[in-house]
C-alpha cells in the first residue's frame, strides 16, 4: 500500500513539475491574439474595436496637455495585427487626432488615443456574437451631445458659415427656453406679447420632418449578398438618396439617424427623431431569409400582439438583435428610458402607421416584386416610438442574387427612392400633420 502511495505521489508531483515548465517556458502562449481592429469615426462619437480570441481585459484614463485618452489592456503583447490600429486613424476623425501603441509591460500593451477634443470615454467587452469573436471596444462620446434640431434648421436654410450658425443656435436657444418654463401659478396674471416676427419656432413649424432610418452600420453589417454587398451600405446609399429627394420639396425635410457607417443602437434612432419631432420615421433595410429563393419588398408596421405572420416574426426577431452585433455598452443604458422608448405605443400611432404602410408598398408595387400584398405587422423595436407613425421598409431580399443585382443598381436605387418619396408625399397630403408648436 505505501508503495502504491508513494509512486502515486511521485507521478502526481512528476505531472505538476512538467505543467509549471511548460507554463514557464512559454510564457507568450497566454497572450491573447488579436484578430482584427477596426475605428468608427462619426460626429456622434467615434469607436476603437480590438477583436482577439478571448476576452480582454483593460483599464483607461484621461490626461491632459495635450488632451489624451490612455489605455492600458492586460494579457497582451505587442503583434503586427494590433499595430494596424495606427495606421486606421482617418484625418476627418471628429475625436482622434491619432493613435499610438507599445508594449508598456511584459504582459501589458498600452493604447495612447490623441484627442481632437474633450470626450466622456466608455470601455467594455462584448462576447462572441454572429461571425465575432470576442470584442474590445471604446467609444469617445462628445461632452455634449449634437443638436439635430439645430442642425435640421441649418440645412433648410443652407447655412454654412459659423456666424450664420452662431445666429441660429441663439435663436433655437431661446426657443427651447420658453418651452421649458414653468406654466404660472394658479391666479397669477401673465401679460400677453406678440411672438417674434421670425423665430427658431416658427422656421421649424413651417416644415414636415422625416426621420429616415439607414438600418445596421458599423460593427454591424446588417445581411450580405451572395456576391458580398453589405445590407448597411446599400441602405444607407438609399437613404442619402432619399433624404436629398424630400428635401426637394416645399416645406419638407429630412433628418437621417445616420449619415455614415457607424453603429446607431436601437433605443438612440427613436430617440433621435424624437428630438426632432419627427412626423413619420422611415426604417429602410434590405434583409437576408434562409432561403435565397425568398424575394420581394415588404413594410411592416408595429403590432401589439403577435405578429401577422411567421416570416414577419422571424424578421422582427433578427432585427431586434441589432444591438447583440453592434455592441451596446449595456451598464450606460438607464433602464427607465429604455423601456419609456421602446415599450410605448398607442393605437392611433399604429393606425398612422399602417396608412403610411399602405402608401408607401403600393408605390414600391410599381417598382418591383412584393413579398406580400398588405403590410405586415410584428414588435419591432425600432418601431415603438409612441408618438411617430413608424415603418420599416424591407426594399428587397439581398440574400436573392436576382434582388442583390437590383440594390447595387444606381437606375434601380433611384426607381425605389422615387416610389418611397411618392408614397410619404401620398401620406401627408391626406393625412397632413398636427401643428408642431402644439406638440411641445
Amino acid at each position: 500500500m505505501s508503495r502504491t502511495r508513494g509512486w502515486t505521489r511521485r507521478r502526481a508531483l512528476s505531472s505538476m513539475g512538467t505543467l509549471v515548465l511548460s507554463l514557464g517556458g512559454h510564457p507568450r502562449s497566454l497572450a491573447a491574439e488579436i484578430m482584427a481592429v477596426r475605428i468608427w469615426p462619426a460626429a456622434d462619437y467615434s469607436r476603437v474595436t480590438l477583436e482577439s480570441d478571448t476576452v480582454l481585459s483593460a483599464q483607461h484614463f484621461l490626461a491632459d496637455n495635450p488632451p489624451r485618452l490612455v489605455v492600458d489592456i492586460d494579457g497582451l503583447a505587442l503583434s503586427p495585427a494590433l499595430k494596424e490600429v495606427v495606421g486606421k486613424v482617418r484625418a476627418d476623425d471628429p475625436f482622434i487626432a491619432g493613435i499610438r501603441v507599445g508594449q508598456f509591460q511584459p504582459n501589458v500593451v498600452r493604447l495612447v488615443v490623441d484627442l481632437k477634443q474633450a470626450v466622456a470615454p466608455q470601455l467594455f467587452a462584448i462576447r462572441p456574437v454572429a461571425a465575432y469573436r470576442h470584442r474590445l471596444v471604446f467609444d469617445l462620446h462628445p461632452l455634449t451631445e449634437p443638436d439635430p434640431l439645430l442642425a435640421l434648421i441649418q440645412d433648410k436654410n443652407g447655412s454654412s458659415s459659423s456666424q450664420a450658425a452662431q445666429a441660429m443656435q441663439d435663436e433655437l436657444g431661446e426657443f427651447i427656453g420658453k418651452t421649458e418654463k414653468a406654466r404660472p401659478a394658479p391666479g397669477e396674471t401673465v401679460a400677453k406679447s406678440a411672438p417674434p416676427p421670425s423665430s427658431a419656432a416658427e422656421r421649424l413649424d413651417s416644415l414636415v420632418v422625416v426621420a429616415l432610418d439607414p438600418g445596421h452600420g458599423g460593427e454591424d453589417p446588417g445581411a450580405t449578398g451572395p456576391s458580398g454587398l453589405r445590407e448597411k451600405d446599400v441602405v444607407l446609399a438609399i437613404a442619402l438618396q432619399l433624404k436629398a429627394r424630400l428635401n426637394e420639396m416645399p416645406n419638407m425635410r429630412a433628418m437621417l439617424t445616420r449619415d455614415r457607417d457607424y453603429f446607431v443602437p436601437l433605443k438612440d434612432r427613436v430617440h433621435k427623431a424624437r428630438q426632432v419631432q419627427a412626423d413619420l420615421f422611415v426604417s429602410i433595410h434590405a434583409d437576408a431569409f434562409f432561403k435565397p429563393q425568398a424575394r420581394g419588398a415588404s413594410v411592416f408596421a408595429l403590432s401589439q400582439g403577435a405578429a401577422s405572420s411567421s416570416t414577419a416574426r422571424w424578421m422582427a426577431s433578427r432585427e431586434n438583435a441589432a444591438d447583440l452585433v453592434g455592441g451596446v455598452n449595456i451598464k450606460a443604458q438607464d433602464a427607465t428610458v429604455l423601456h419609456t422608448l421602446l415599450d410605448m405605443s398607442t393605437t392611433a400611432q399604429i393606425k398612422d402607421s399602417l396608412r403610411l404602410g399602405d402608401e408607401v408598398l403600393g408605390q414600391i408595387g410599381k417598382v418591383g416584386t412584393l413579398h406580400k400584398a398588405k403590410v405586415e405587422q410584428a414588435g419591432f423595436a425600432v418601431l415603438k416610438a409612441p408618438d411617430i407613425p413608424s415603418i420599416l421598409v424591407e426594399t428587397a431580399f439581398i440574400s436573392n442574387p436576382e434582388e442583390e443585382a437590383k440594390l447595387a443598381d444606381p437606375k434601380y436605387q433611384a426607381r425605389l427612392v422615387t416610389a418611397l418619396a411618392t408614397g410619404i408625399q401620398r401620406y401627408f397630403a391626406k393625412n397632413p400633420p398636427l401643428a408642431r408648436k402644439r406638440r411641445l
